[in-house]
């Protein structure tokens, strides 16, 4: 492993920010942290670099513990949200900077300086002061100052938050490809989901200080283990159903279950996941093909580019609640507007459950109509 992080904590005031976090980052991987403002991910970062001492805890990079060791000597690069160039230096200057100062060179220095800028599409820019060039040509400079003294892992904290949708995009793809080409290990913080999905070989959900949940996007997005990340990760429903031997029965719905859940005797209250896009949508029971839960009204619809958004008021039935809502709604996106404000609301042929035996909540989904 790359990284390994054993009950790191950091406190400010007594208050804990990051809360005994452990998890490990295995070689050449690219692991996300994903967390909204406040949730520890910068200052998870920050120790890992060594630019915060951890209270309690071990920090082990390559299987050295790096624990007690300065940033210098921890072997690694660090890319900021704010560029941090030397405003004074040219391109090339800042490039070079961290191995000036480690004795390298000027022919060595030179040569890894043009490799650099190659690399993240700045060649020939290298006489240009920061001032003259755009956010996400200075957030290039710093990617290739971070790589010039080649760290064994690679760390970044939100680098792309003072850019706008495009360049984030680009420079997405750009570090992707990088990452990939030179195996280096990286770990990458951000608060926007599309990124982190785009990203991450795997990403970890903090809240709170804490690390909820951690694994490859898609198993956190389909089959996630607490309500927190259900609800973090794109857009979910949480309504209220019973889970009995046969399935799993939502309102005057039944659904079998198609993958392995914890047997029951009986029923019990259960909480079912479904997203916007598990959502069938037509203007007359008879056009379905898959259970019905019922006629709901277009309460809000918004148009966001690629797709519309529609909210959904679904009327009362028995044995079927919203999870901790006063009244039934659901969320869906659709490709087309449908022909009426009143519209057929309906689930799939089946419902996958996610791992059995949680604590507080277990989460139930289904998918698409085939």
């Amino acid at each position: 492993m790359s990284i390994v992080l054993e009950e790191l904590t950091k406190r400010y005031a007594g208050h804990p920010v990051v809360n005994g976090v452990s998890l490990e980052v295995a070689d050449g991987e690219l692991f996300v942290l994903l967390g909204s403002s406040g949730s520890g991910k910068s200052t998870l970062l920050r120790m890992i670099a060594g630019l915060s001492e951890a209270d309690a805890g071990r920090v082990l990079l390559h299987g050295r513990d790096v624990t007690g060791l300065p940033p210098a000597k921890r072997g690694v690069g660090f890319v900021f949200q704010s560029y941090a160039l030397f405003r004074g230096m040219s391109v090339a200057e800042n490039v070079e900077f961290a191995l000036s100062i480690r004795g390298v060179s000027k022919a060595e220095r030179r040569r890894r300086r043009d490799e650099l800028l190659e690399l993240v599409g700045l060649a020939g820019l290298g006489g240009r002061m920061p001032r003259q060039l755009s956010g996400g040509q200075q957030q290039r400079v710093a990617l290739a100052r971070a790589l010039a003294h080649n760290p064994e892992v690679l760390l970044l904290d939100e680098p792309f938050g003072a850019l706008d949708a495009k360049v984030r995009l680009e420079l997405r793809r750009t570090i992707r490809e990088i990452q990939r080409e030179l195996g280096i290990t990286t770990v990458f913080v951000t608060h926007d989901q599309e990124e982190a999905f785009e990203l991450a070989d795997r990403l970890a959900v903090l809240s709170f200080g804490r690390l909820l949940e951690a694994g490859p996007p898609d198993e956190l997005y389909l089959r996630p283990e607490t309500e927190f990340v259900a609800t973090f990760l794109g857009t979910a429903n949480l309504m209220v159903g019973e889970h009995t031997a046969a399935g799993v029965q939502l309102g005057p719905v039944q659904f079998p279950l198609t993958t392995r859940a914890e047997s029951v005797d009986g029923s019990r209250r259960v909480q079912i996941l479904f997203r916007p896009e598990d959502v069938a949508l037509r203007g007359s029971a008879q056009d379905l093909s898959c259970p019905s839960l019922g006629e709901a009204v277009v309460e809000q619809r918004s148009f966001v580019g690629s797709f519309e958004r529609l909210r959904l008021r679904l009327p009362p039935c028995p044995a079927c609640g919203p999870s901790r809502r006063r009244s039934r709604s659901a969320t869906t996106a659709s490709g087309s507007r449908p022909p009426a404000r009143r519209t057929r609301l309906a689930a799939s042929r089946c419902i996958r459950a996610t791992r059995p035996g949680l604590a507080c909540s277990e989460f139930m989904r289904w998918s698409i109509p085939g």
